[in-house]
């Protein structure tokens, strides 16, 4: 349970942060987003980067109980599966990714969901 709530007080901020600055600035992220998607070098290494961290939750928190901990444990896979797709199949990412920049939906619901998990898993992280 304590690496559950270490998992959720790290995590929490860490989807909040972004998800406010994509509702308050998504110029800014269609920008980077832009800049990502154009470089294969990028892509990769933040696929290496996802496949760390998923990696690296999985290891400690792979627990498939049906609670809020299962949250925890969802995103270290769901990270898992995007670094692998990243490092192994870069081109096909970019030009997906390339199809988003320009979906102002895309920004605006990518927002909302990060706002929502991390405001989810701070609370059991810090008030629960």
């Amino acid at each position: 349970m304590q690496t559950s709530i270490f998992l959720a007080r790290l995590l929490g901020p860490i989807l909040i942060i972004p998800g406010v600055g994509i509702l308050f600035n998504p110029r800014a992220f269609r920008t980077m987003l832009t800049e990502v998607v154009g470089s294969l070098t990028l892509v990769y290494l933040f696929g290496l980067i996802d496949l760390a961290a998923g990696l690296a939750i999985i290891l400690t928190h792979n627990v498939w109980v049906v609670n809020w901990r299962l949250l925890i444990t969802l995103i270290g896979w769901l990270m898992l599966l995007r670094g692998v797709a990243r490092t192994l199949i870069p081109d096909t990412i970019m030009a997906f990714a390339a199809k988003r920049v320009d979906n102002k939906q895309f920004f605006l619901v990518s927002g909302v969901v990060l706002v929502i998990l991390g405001l989810v898993l701070c609370f059991f992280g810090y008030v629960y």
